[in-house]
Order: structure tokens, then sequence, then C-alpha cells
């Protein structure tokens, strides 16, 4: 009932930027947290950056300086900003939502990917 959506994704030259959105739609009741991840060719997926509503942020090592991690609550929306672009930022990059459903319970949810690839 839940669904991420991405959009931002593409093709960019070293020292470019890119902007990533995620749009959370279906039923819940509150987002707890939004955050980025990414997965390069060959490798493991990491932590990009996230933001709770109340506030706490965390970037990975590997962006931090470059990338910036927003959201806008009333659109249950969030954005990457990512400058100075290195080819080593080549990834898919999924969208996460942690949720609370009716009742309390909570859930982890997954956007599809997008792929961001940086090359001349």
């Amino acid at each position: 009932q839940v669904q991420l959506v991405e959009s931002g994704g593409g093709l960019v030259q070293p020292g470019g930027s890119l902007r990533l959105s995620c749009v959370v739609s279906g039923s819940f009741t509150l987002i707890n947290r939004m955050g980025w991840y990414r997965q390069p060719p060959g490798g493991q997926r990491e932590l990009v950056a996230y933001l709770t509503t109340g506030g706490k942020i965390d970037y990975g090592n590997s962006v931090k300086g470059r990338f910036i991690i927003s959201r806008d609550h009333a659109k249950n929306a969030a954005y990457l900003q990512m400058n100075s672009l290195k080819p080593g930022d080549t990834a898919v990059y999924f969208c996460k939502a942690d949720v609370e459903a009716v009742g309390g319970y909570g859930y982890e949810y997954w956007g599809q990917g997008t792929q961001v690839t940086v090359s001349s």
C-alpha cells in the first residue's frame, strides 16, 4: 500500500550536479525517516544520507561536504542534491522510507532505484 517513486537520475559529467527526488504515497500515519542508499556496479549497498522527522541527519563519509539531503513534509518527499560529482559516485541510488501504519506497526519501504552515471 506504500509506494516510493524516484526521479532525477541520469548521466552527468564529472564536476556536475544532479538532484534526486523521492515521493511516498499510500497508506501510512507517519514517516519517521527517509534516506538514500546507493549500490555501485559490483559493490555493496551503502548509506548516502538519511533525515528523520526529528531533524537528525547522517551522511556517508564519501559524500560529506558534497551532498545535501532534505525533506518536504507536506509533499511526503525527500531530495538529494548531489554536487561536485565524481565517477566514483556512479551507482544505483535507492530511496528508503521508514513509516508507521495504523496501529503503530513500523515498516521499511524501498524505491526501485534510479541510475546515476558520472562520466565524460
